[in-house]
């Protein structure tokens, strides 16, 4: 199952151990959980295959059982370290390779600017207690034998808030960090985790009793249409029902919301970025404050249905699920808290599922049927700015042009946000997106492809009947204007 359900083996063991976590929080054993679940993927006699015996992997497996529990309460941030699995990544920096001659010019010792580099035995060597990583001596080395080797994380993180503690572990620097989950996906060795509140949003359905205390909705973001590959749309969303949610409803529906909203307030104000993307939002409070007074004004896709669902039934309970670890910041912020209760990634409700003992592929079809065409598209680069385009047609604004800017990852947002900063950029209206190709490359997706941009937009022209103003408008019988 692991090859048709997810990218890589360490996904693979952290839906093992969130699914282990689950059974006992149905069970009301947690407090066995870190003796249990790291023995039950990994039972005596077994053979090591990840690290040097068994019992470092289960110590190991004890971490990331503290991760799917909530992780470290002391740091708020939502990405973390398990230092103890952070041990095999060479050390960044620049190396020599077998490429070296040892030529007579030794050009990389005369341009180091610290005295790092000496030639020895006719083989150039770098002394890292002095190099700064300047990278003078690869720029003028003949034979291009110096090259920089970065750690996963470091690579993957393009805010630069991963860096090495003297003990060289990773390190990151929640003062740069926005979230996005990048270095979760890329390193190799699953060293670096997103907290989970799996057991925070098991709690709110069992203290529901099968929605009669409350009820408890369920808001998909339309990247679900990509995730699953092993079922049909129609049986995830039988299965959250079967999960007991009371409702299932499209955050795409909250993107209808907020793309006439937004609409409305770019040609009042002249110039805006977008606020659908909680790791984008962040970047630029940390990274470009005299911007910040430029952000839309409307909530995110999540927290506009969150409000929405709360205007109608102030009871209710509300969890996002969706492909984004930076969700997991957002619903906690003041603004949003009142309107979202908790956060899954699709990876957490595979291995809910499974906890559950649901065979999605058994279970008859039910209806997803809330958003339009342009609010399913969301999920992917360019589709907030189609949104937008339509909803002025919609609306018949036409005293103003939309000039978007289409940011596909957080280096685009940073080249854009620039421009804007100096007056320099040919456009209105910053669309943001911190993961490559938008939500459906989150780094909380069971599967990141190619075909996963297609499969949003098929799932999009199953609701090109609507426009934007009827979907915002009839759901619930009640119009968003009439919160």
């Amino acid at each position: 199952m692991n090859g048709r359900i997810f990218d890589t083996r360490v996904q693979w063991l952290k839906y093992k151990v969130l699914k282990e976590v689950a059974k006992h929080a149905y069970a009301d054993t947690l407090q066995d959980a870190y003796r249990e679940i790291p023995k039950a993927i990994i039972p005596d006699g077994a053979k090591a295959t990840m690290r040097c015996c068994i019992y470092k992997e289960r110590a190991v497996l004890g971490e990331r059982v503290h991760s799917a529990l909530g992780g470290d309460p002391e740091n708020p941030n939502v990405i973390q370290v398990l230092d103890i699995a952070c041990d095999e990544c060479p050390v960044s920096g620049y190396t020599v390779g077998p490429d070296c001659r040892g030529c007579i010019a030794h050009r990389c010792e005369e341009v180091c600017p610290r005295g790092a580099i000496t030639v020895e035995g006719q083989h150039a060597q770098i002394d890292h207690s002095k190099c700064v990583g300047c990278g003078k001596c690869a720029s003028v080395c003949p034979y291009n034998a110096i090259s920089k080797h970065t750690r996963p994380c470091e690579n993957a993180c393009k805010v630069n808030a991963i860096h090495m503690n003297e003990e060289k572990k990773a390190e990151i620097d929640n003062g740069k960090c926005i979230s996005c989950g990048s270095c979760v996906y890329m390193c190799p060795f699953g060293a670096i985790v997103d907290r989970s509140f799996i057991v925070d949003v098991i709690k709110l359905l069992r203290a529901s009793k099968n929605n009669r205390n409350y009820k408890v909705y369920a808001v998909v973001a339309p990247s679900v249409s990509s995730q699953f590959n092993y079922a049909k749309l129609g049986q995830v969303i039988s299965g959250l029902k079967t999960l007991g949610f009371y409702n299932v409803i499209e955050a795409a529906l909250g993107a209808d919301m907020v793309s006439l909203s937004e609409s409305r307030e770019l040609a009042e104000r002249g110039f805006l970025t977008s606020s659908c993307c909680p790791a984008f939002v962040d970047y630029i409070k940390k990274n470009f404050p005299a911007m910040t007074d430029k952000i839309s004004s409307n909530l995110s896709p999540m927290g506009a249905v969150g409000k929405f669902v709360k205007a109608t039934d102030p009871e209710a309970k509300v969890v996002f699920i969706g492909p984004c670890t930076a969700k997991k910041m957002e619903f906690q912020l003041p603004e949003v808290s009142p309107y979202v209760d908790g956060v899954l990634t699709f990876e957490e409700l595979h291995a809910l599922f499974e906890a559950c003992e649901i065979d999605l592929t058994a279970l008859e079809e039910d209806v997803l049927d809330n958003a339009s065409y342009y609010g399913r598209i969301f999920a992917r680069s360019g589709g907030l700015s189609d949104a937008v385009a339509q909803a002025f047609r919609e609306q018949d604004i036409k005293d103003f042009e939309a000039k978007p800017v289409v940011c596909n990852g957080i280096e685009e947002c940073k080249l854009a946000l620039l421009k804007a900063s100096r007056n320099l950029l040919p456009g209105n209206f910053i669309e943001g997106m911190a993961c490559i190709n938008g939500c459906i490359g989150g780094a909380g997706c069971l599967t990141h492809g190619p075909k996963d941009k297609n499969e949003v937009d098929e799932y999009g022209r199953l609701a090109l009947e609507k426009t934007i103003e009827s979907a915002a408008g009839i759901t619930f019988g009640v119009s968003p204007e009439k919160e």
